[in-house]
C-alpha cells in the first residue's frame, strides 16, 4: 500500500521507522511548520533521512494543499500524533481510508490532553484507540483499542513513554495488517461514557488547595511534565514535579511548607502531605525542592497559594 503519514514529534518518527522496517511503502510525510530558529521536528528528520518527501502546510484547508495530497495518490493515510485541524476530504480520498491514534479508551477523554485528564480525574485504567477519523473531535468509528493500568505513581510522562507510546506504534502496525487483510472493523463509538476535556494548560493547572490530598496529587501527576501544576509563593509562580503523597492527618493549613529535606518540599494538603521532589520557579529551570528552599530562604510555615491575588 502507498501510505502517507501525517504526524509530529518522536511518536510520528517512530511510526515511520516501524512501517519501513516491515517493508511498508511510505510515500510522503506531513508535519508541522517550523518556527523561526527552532530545530526540525523529529518526523521531518526521520523522513528526510529515508529520502521520503516532507510537506509542512500551514493549513490543511488550502485547496492547493489538498490538490498536492491528491496527486500523491495514497492508498492509506495514518495520523500519528496530529494537533492540526484536517478536513474530512483528506480522510475520504484514500481507497483504504485514514486511521488515527488517540491515547485514551474512546469515547472517554476526547481532546488534545487525554492522558493528562485520565490521571487528573483519578482513572485507574486508560489505553489507546485506533479509529477512523470523520472530521469530528475523536468521534470516528473504532478499529481497535488496547488498555493499560494507571499506576498510583504514574505521571503523564511515564504513562505515555512507558506504555502508550510503544503500545501505539504496535497498534498502528496491527491496524495496517487488518486493513491489508480486509478485516479492519468500523465499530461506532457509543454515547455512554463519552467525555471531552479542554487542553491541559495553565488555565487548569493551578492548584486549588481546598481540594483533597488525592485530588491535588492527581493534578500534579497529570500536569507532569507539561504544563506543570503550580502554586504561588511570595507572588511567584512555582511549578511542581516528581511528587509523592503520604496520606496522614495534616494539622497545618493546605499549602503550608512543613519540611524541606533530601526528598523535596513537604507541603500540607487536606488529609496528607505532598512531597515535591522537583520544582521550577518563574522562568528558571527545574531544581530540587530543597535547593529552592535553601536558595530562596523558603521557611517551614510559609504557604503556597492558588494565585497571586490570594497571596498573603
Amino acid at each position: 500500500m502507498r501510505i502517507i503519514v501525517i504526524g509530529q514529534a518522536a511518536f510520528g518518527a517512530k511510526v515511520i521507522e516501524a512501517l519501513l522496517e516491515r517493508g511498508e511503502k511510505v510515500i510522503a510525510v506531513y508535519g508541522p511548520p517550523e518556527r523561526p530558529g527552532s530545530r526540525p521536528d523529529p518526523i521531518k528528520e526521520t523522513a528526510l533521512s529515508r529520502n521520503i518527501p516532507v510537506f509542512q502546510p500551514g493549513t490543511y484547508r488550502d485547496d492547493l494543499v489538498f490538490a498536492q495530497y491528491r496527486d500523491l495518490n495514497p492508498d492509506l493515510t495514518i495520523l500519528a500524533f496530529v494537533t492540526a485541524i484536517i478536513p474530512p476530504r483528506f480522510f475520504e480520498l484514500p481507497p483504504r481510508g485514514a486511521i488515527c491514534y488517540h491515547p485514551s479508551i474512546l469515547p472517554r477523554h476526547r481532546g488534545a490532553s487525554a492522558i493528562n485528564w485520565a490521571i487528573i480525574m483519578g482513572d485507574t485504567r486508560t489505553g489507546l484507540s485506533i479509529f477512523w477519523p470523520d472530521g469530528g473531535i475523536d468521534t470516528g468509528p473504532l478499529l481497535l483499542q488496547k488498555e493499560v493500568e494507571i499506576r498510583p505513581e504514574d505521571t503523564t510522562g511515564s504513562l505515555y513513554f512507558d506504555h502508550l507510546f510503544p503500545m501505539g506504534v504496535e497498534a498502528i502496525k496491527d491496524s495496517v495488517d487488518l486493513i491489508r487483510a480486509g478485516k479492519a472493523p468500523r465499530i461506532p463509538q457509543g454515547r455512554e461514557g463519552a467525555s471531552y476535556e479542554p487542553p491541559c494548560d495553565d488555565r487548569v493547572a493551578g492548584v486549588d488547595w481546598s481540594k483533597s490530598a488525592r485530588e491535588v496529587y492527581n493534578l500534579v501527576r497529570g500536569c507532569d511534565p507539561q504544563p506543570g501544576a503550580y502554586g504561588y509563593w511570595r507572588g511567584e509562580q512555582v511549578r511542581f514535579y516528581s511528587a509523592a503523597l503520604i496520606q496522614e492527618p495534616a494539622p497545618e493549613a493546605p499549602g503550608t511548607v512543613v519540611a524541606a529535606d533530601s526528598r523535596g518540599l513537604h507541603l500540607a494538603v487536606k488529609g496528607g502531605r505532598l512531597i515535591v521532589a522537583k520544582v521550577r520557579a518563574g522562568r528558571g529551570g527545574k531544581v530540587d525542592g530543597a535547593v529552592l528552599a535553601a536558595e530562596r530562604d523558603l521557611k517551614v510555615g510559609e504557604r503556597f497559594h492558588g494565585g497571586p491575588e490570594k497571596a498573603e
